[in-house]
């Protein structure tokens, strides 16, 4: 395994791949988890022994709001490092601020990738500058390490159909792979942000992922389509009978489109933030 920091360094290691190799791409911000391990296993299966698993570990400035958590959010190169080792990674992409903002040219950055439809949303209106920064720093990441393939995990489902509309519509050529979310005995989705959490906080978490299931639930045994309103409202008193949880949003939507619906059945998407504490935690999945 190769760890490797500067963009000409990546190019370097790229221009070694021959035509019969293919590259995957899993895009990170590291302290790494389950969850990313199983992003890598799904790259090496798409492609193959001989091919080059690179894993980008880097916490962007651009997808954070002034009043989000930046400064603190949890980093661990030592054991990305050896998670990433264990995990049969060829090579780990660790750049700095300097490498991917330009800022040891002195020049201001001011070049963004902005998605207009998908992006509307969701995490676009609770954080309305994020998938702005998300898709920034994917396209730089697409430009850098030429991937044929790169995996997104589907607990950011919104995330990922952003960046699969961004390569269709910029022409990238590459594969966008969504996987399964990978999520704790209970049920609560890995997160690098469930570090955040109390002991007591992390056992009202569940509730999420509770809230899923009782969404599931109620879709499928019903007979007709359910109103939205009706459903959110049970959903919400469900998770905020836990004292440390409150609801940003619960929104249920195609997911297609990732347009809003208002009558849920099944087939139908549900999306899902709550804080926790001072712990923003989301989640989806399909009803």
């Amino acid at each position: 395994m190769k760890l490797v920091r500067t963009i000409d360094e990546v190019h370097r290691e790229r221009d070694d791949v021959t035509d019969a190799r293919l590259v995957g791409l899993v895009p990170t911000m590291g302290c790494l988890h389950e969850g990313h391990v199983s992003l890598v296993r799904e790259a090496r299966q798409r492609i193959g022994k001989r091919g080059v698993v690179v894993v980008s570990i880097y916490v962007n400035p651009t997808q954070f709001a002034p009043t989000e958590d930046l400064a603190n959010y949890p980093r661990d190169l030592p054991r990305d490092k050896r998670l990433c080792r264990n995990a049969g990674v060829d090579v780990v992409f660790v750049p700095g601020d300097q490498q991917m903002y330009l800022a040891q040219q002195g020049a201001k950055f001011s070049t963004y990738v902005v998605e207009e439809i998908l992006s509307r949303g969701m995490e676009g209106v609770s954080r309305p500058t994020h998938f702005r920064g998300v898709a920034t720093v994917v396209t730089k990441l697409f430009n850098i390490v030429r991937p044929d393939v790169a995996v997104f995990g589907a607990k950011d489902f919104q995330q990922a159909a952003i960046v699969k509309r961004m390569a269709r519509d910029l022409n990238f050529p590459v594969k966008i792979i969504l996987a399964p979310t990978v999520r704790e005995a209970d049920g609560l989705a890995l997160s690098s942000r469930n570090k955040y959490l109390s002991a007591d906080e992390r056992a009202q978490a569940v509730a999420l992922w509770q809230a899923i299931q009782q969404a599931r639930q109620t879709v499928r045994t019903s007979t007709e389509p359910i109103p939205a309103s009706r459903l959110n409202s049970e959903l919400k008193w469900l998770i905020e009978t836990r004292q440390a949880a409150r609801v940003d949003y619960i929104e249920f939507f195609d997911p297609d489109t990732l347009q809003p619906i208002v009558k849920v059945q099944r087939g139908a998407h549900i999306a899902l933030a709550v804080f926790v504490g001072k712990t923003r935690l989301i989640d989806n999945g399909k009803l």
